[in-house]
């Protein structure tokens, strides 16, 4: 059975809201599509996996309906994919594509090969387990095991902070001439429906302007592409890359403010839920978010100093954001929702990097929770905060459930 949107299913929930807006019931998959419907790729090469096919066999639909103006592209594989995906955006067209796990595992030598060719495609990613064993529940290692490739990474909570993460990606990646992963947990995220306001196309438009790079494959203006460098060359390519990188933060900064300003809904860089006076933070990204503000309500309500960090910019990591959201707090609990064989929790470990060094920094206790998939409930949260705050930090990642 297919899970596209069909006219049934997508009825608006509250009717047409001010400026053409509509308020629909969508899965976090659907409001992807939409996402990516909104912002006019030209070229959409993808491939189907659990559980990313939904976000397909909706583009799919939009086309068949008349309502979406791209080429799909089905190749053999994901690494398939993403060959397609370079030449088309370095021919000067906006492209989407979007994969999960072991599709994204099987892209790895080319998302290399498309940052370095600096072709700022926007793919979504469905966290989903990597194998082996083989298994289906979300867990972020697929993605954060491509954390150094010079893509820059998303991590979204919600099926609304999906389909805006999308057109604000294309914004950035756009300028910075970088491509962008918007991350999404699977089945918590992807399967799930909830009412998410889809915005008017025309708020769109004027938002996200038609891609122009300066730079494309022409034959009417020759331009060589790949060459084989010197190392000279290799060295200032890859530090303009890193210079790209390091404008994203502000740039993101300032395309989410954009945002606010044309929709009315912003999700920052870094967010800071109940975080005034608080001794102890809890810092964590995507779908166990939500869970964390449960438990952060039940201890606030029981007169506990706490509050919730959720870290939605992971690649560039933004420093100074972490820093100044940290400051002055005592505890810090990273639950990650990965886990990186013989460092631990990649949050975990890279929020120490980040802290390190800063006058009064928080000791970082770091829990392996959710990895694979485990449910984490708000009891769980509270009693892991509970023990963080009377016992001492390790340097290693803790296992709990």
């Amino acid at each position: 059975m297919s899970h596209a949107t069909t006219d049934t299913q997508a009825a608006d929930v509250a009717g047409t809201r001010p400026g053409g807006a509509r308020t629909m019931l969508l899965t976090g998959n659907q409001a992807v599509a939409w996402g990516a419907r909104l912002a006019r790729p030209k070229v959409c090469p993808l491939y189907p996996i659990t559980p990313q096919t939904p976000v397909l066999e909706q583009l799919t639909e939009f086309q068949a309906d008349g309502d979406f103006d791209a080429e799909i592209i089905t190749p053999e594989s994901e690494h398939s994919v993403m060959s397609a995906c370079i030449p088309a955006s370095l021919a000067g067209v906006r492209v989407f594509t979007a994969t999960a796990s072991q599709g994204l595992l099987l892209m790895h030598e080319l998302l290399h090969y498309a940052s370095g060719a600096r072709a700022p495609i926007v793919m979504a990613n469905i966290n989903r387990t990597v194998a082996s064993p083989w298994a289906f529940w979300p867990d972020q290692t697929d993605s954060l095991a491509q954390r150094d490739t010079g893509w820059i990474q998303l991590y979204v909570e919600t099926a609304q902070e999906a389909l805006d993460s999308v057109i604000q990606a294309f914004r950035v990646a756009e300028t910075v001439l970088v491509p962008a992963m918007v991350n999404l947990d699977a089945f918590y995220v992807s399967h799930a429906m909830e009412p998410v306001e889809v915005p008017d196309p025309a708020d769109v438009d004027a938002y996200l302007p038609p891609f122009a790079p300066e730079h494309k494959l022409d034959t009417a203006r020759v331009e060589s592409w790949g060459n084989v460098v010197s190392q000279d060359m290799f060295y200032r390519h890859r530090q303009s890359i890193q210079q790209a990188m390091d404008r994203v933060p502000q740039l993101l900064a300032e395309a989410d403010r954009a945002w606010h300003e044309r929709v009315g809904r912003a999700w920052g860089v870094v967010e800071r839920y109940r975080c005034d006076g608080a001794d102890t933070v809890v810092v964590t990204m995507g779908s166990m978010c939500g869970t964390a503000r449960d438990a952060v309500d039940a201890m606030r309500d029981a007169g506990q100093s706490v509050g919730l960090v959720k870290v939605r910019l992971f690649r560039p990591l933004p420093v100074a954001a972490l820093r100044a959201a940290l400051a002055g707090v005592r505890d810090v609990v990273v639950l990650d929702r990965n886990h990186s064989p013989g460092a631990g929790g990649i949050l975990h470990q890279e929020l120490k990097a980040a802290l390190y060094g800063m006058p009064g920094a928080p000791r970082v206790h770091g829990l392996l929770a959710g990895v694979g998939g485990v449910n984490v409930p708000p009891g769980k949260i509270v009693e892991f905060v509970r023990q963080a705050r009377a016992g001492d930090p390790q340097n290693e990642s803790v296992w709990v459930r």
